[in-house]
């Protein structure tokens, strides 16, 4: 079944000490250092997308449910829901942003 050639791979039980957490992170950091391009831009534009749409979906579903909120006697009226959703997409297009440039 295994093949003899391969090799062996100590149980994790023999590892006398563990790296440090940093240390792992680090050289992670250092491996993994540089995004291709082609990754950044299709990652800034999924949240970017992301952000637009939840804005005009959102915006759109509260327009059709106005009169249902209102009569609901929510704490949450239109405006904090609004602002809510709002928030919520500047986020997701900040975050776009941001791995564009990061």
């Amino acid at each position: 079944m295994f093949n003899k050639s391969s090799p062996v791979i100590p149980p994790v039980a023999s590892r006398d000490r563990t790296e440090p957490l940093t240390t792992v992170l680090a050289n992670d950091k250092e491996e993994f250092r540089d995004d291709c391009t082609p990754c950044r831009v299709t990652g800034a534009a999924a949240f970017a997308g992301l952000g637009i749409y939840s804005y005009y979906s959102g915006h759109a579903q509260l327009l059709a449910q106005k009169q249902a909120i209102a009569k609901s006697g929510s704490m949450f009226g239109l405006k904090s829901r609004q602002t809510g959703i709002t928030g919520i997409a500047i986020t997701l297009v900040g975050m776009g942003l941001w791995r564009l440039v990061n």
